[in-house]
């Protein structure tokens, strides 16, 4: 069976070369190297955002971990220095407590007031040379004269 009528012979045809076929090729190309660099870099942005956020939990884990062991280091020393701790803690060393008859303030170094006047006044303490006794000064002074 024929398809093609007998009248109308297979001439040759002749192609043309399509000159724009390359240049949207290339233009095709290009864009798609575009996009898809796009979304290398939207994703690597995304892996990169994730690694952080992992990173940030990890260290907020350990901020609380430290928090903690701040809280349970200040209790454990609240307890170690409370009063009744270091009451026993002197007794089971010999020590005894302070009778009143053992304080005399009038024999104490320096009284509070002047510890008081001493800190709140801002001019430094100058100390001048003691004045030397006739002896002293004589012998002192250069011998050739």
């Amino acid at each position: 069976m024929r398809r093609v009528p007998p009248r109308y012979r297979n001439a040759p045809v002749a192609r043309e070369r399509d000159r724009g076929a390359l240049k949207r090729f290339s233009l095709l190309l290009a864009c798609g190297l575009v996009l898809a660099s796009g979304f290398v870099y939207a994703g690597g942005q995304h892996f990169a955002a994730l690694k952080l956020g992992y990173q940030t939990e990890k260290l907020r884990n350990t901020l609380v971990a430290a928090r903690e062991e701040q809280r349970r280091l200040t209790v454990e020393k609240e307890i170690a220095a409370s009063p009744a701790r270091l009451e026993r803690a002197a007794r089971q060393l010999g020590m005894q407590p302070m009778q009143p008859a053992q304080i005399d303030p009038l024999n104490q170094r320096t009284a509070p007031r002047d510890l008081l006047k001493v800190a709140a006044d801002p001019r430094p303490v100058v100390k001048t040379p003691a004045k030397q006794t006739p002896a002293k000064q004589k012998t002192q002074q250069p011998r050739g004269k």
